[in-house]
């Protein structure tokens, strides 16, 4: 099949895709030509289709992992824009699913035909954990690999889309016109108010990232602080940072899972840890937790969720979440709010406040997702173009999921408080009147 034969058939299904949905972007053909896709498409913002052998090949094996290959080694890409703008329109547009379901298959199938039998590019191998990335029948040691796959990417790679702070987590926006950085900072102060910590007491916080909850509660609530984690990476730069704020002597770190520390405490956070451990251990992690914390202490549980199902299945049923485990979160698994908060009540915990934090998440990924297309060639240096592109389709990913509400988030406090009366005030004016 020559080349100018595939080279008509694509433009053939781009005018075909032109009249029907009106898309706000182009098409960038291997050639370098630029085919619109609507009749007011976006100045320079394109899908790049960078070699005619990426056709054949999802054609033959349509799949979400398949493409997503493609993407990482480059053969599709944008350009001008980031996967938000490519997607956001269509995600605000309620038509643009009617407009797409109005293409003809009779007329795609027959401007795609030439490709079915043409030369197809292999989609090769890029960053991923392996075949046990969905984390069944993990081992002791296995939580460490799933972590530092994930996280010791490098922190100068995580420093060009987080705040100072390095907070990876849901930011909390006090007003939406707020900035990442006030919203962080206001999310840190939050946790701190919600747990009611107070001068002397001591905190745990699992998962304990950069340090940034840690120091932030040790300087302005005088806590004595304990953090673990899995990453070498995350520790080294939460180390630097307590040392360089003078406060190495009321902030430890240790680099152990959780379940090998010795209690008690006062209180315990846990923040975006929850969705690593595994559906199958969350009973022990609760039990664990339970076991740590002090009598009449606090407990903050900081996770994303999803929806209930009428069907317990597992995480990894769908494609996407397959992927995720695959190239992003291996042993990742989400919990739904309803489990998690049978599951604490189980371990003996007394739930206290539940809040929805999503429409704040979906801001803070779209903000990331945005940060880091931004700085794309200082990403590539750092950590290479798969690396770059794969994590910026994740960022956009996740705001898209949140918008959907397909993804959820939730802080959840909980007591272990003895019979009568607990350390919560009676209402919750204190948390958002500081």
């Amino acid at each position: 099949m020559s080349d100018d034969r595939k080279l008509r058939a694509a433009r053939k299904l781009a005018h075909h895709i032109k009249d029907k949905v009106d898309a706000h972007f182009s098409l960038r053909l291997w050639d370098g030509s630029l085919e619109p896709l609507g009749s007011d498409v976006v100045p320079g913002l394109a899908l790049r289709i960078g070699s005619p052998g990426v056709l054949p090949s999802l054609l033959r094996r349509p799949g979400l992992d398949r493409l997503i290959r493609h993407y990482a080694k480059g053969r599709i890409d944008i350009e001008g824009g980031s996967i938000i703008d490519i997607a956001e329109p269509v995600a605000h547009d309620r038509t643009y699913r009617r407009r797409f379901k109005a293409i003809s298959k009779k007329k795609a199938a027959m401007a795609l035909a030439p490709f079915l039998f043409a030369k197809a590019d292999h989609p090769d191998s890029t960053r991923d954990f392996g075949t046990d990335a969905e984390g069944d029948g993990r081992k002791d040691g296995d939580n460490k690999r799933f972590i530092q796959f994930h996280y010791d990417v490098g922190n100068d790679f995580y420093k060009l889309f987080l705040d100072p702070e390095m907070q990876y987590s849901c930011a909390h926006f006090p007003e939406w016109e707020a900035t990442l950085e006030q919203a962080q900072v206001n999310k840190l102060d939050l946790i701190c108010r919600k747990l009611r910590l107070k001068p002397g007491e001591t905190l745990l916080d699992i998962g304990c990232g950069w340090g940034g909850l840690l120091c932030h509660a040790a300087k302005h609530y005088g806590i004595t602080g304990h953090g673990v984690t899995l990453s070498e990476e995350q520790l080294a730069f939460a180390q630097e940072k307590i040392d360089r704020l003078g406060l190495a002597e009321r902030i430890t770190l240790h680099l152990k899972d959780y379940r090998e520390m010795e209690g008690g405490f006062d209180k315990i956070s846990s923040v975006g840890m929850y969705e690593h451990i595994g559906l199958a251990n969350i009973p022990d992690y609760f039990r664990t937790v339970q076991h740590l914390l002090n009598p009449g202490g606090l407990f903050m549980n900081h996770a994303i969720s999803r929806g209930a199902k009428r069907k317990h299945r597992k995480f990894s049923s769908r494609p996407e979440q397959r992927a995720l485990q695959k190239y992003i979160f291996p042993g990742g698994e989400l919990d739904d709010i309803g489990h998690t908060i049978a599951e604490m009540e189980i371990a003996g915990f007394e739930v206290q406040d539940v809040e929805a934090l999503r429409q704040h998440y979906q801001k803070t990924t779209r903000i990331w997702c945005q940060r880091l297309y931004e700085r794309r060639s200082e990403a590539e240096a750092l950590v290479g173009a798969e690396t770059y592109r794969i994590w910026a389709a994740y960022l956009g990913g996740c705001s898209f999921a949140f918008q959907r509400g397909s993804a959820r988030i939730y802080q959840t406090l909980a007591s272990k408080s003895p019979k009568g009366f607990t350390a919560v005030p009676a209402t919750r004016h204190d948390i958002y009147t500081p």
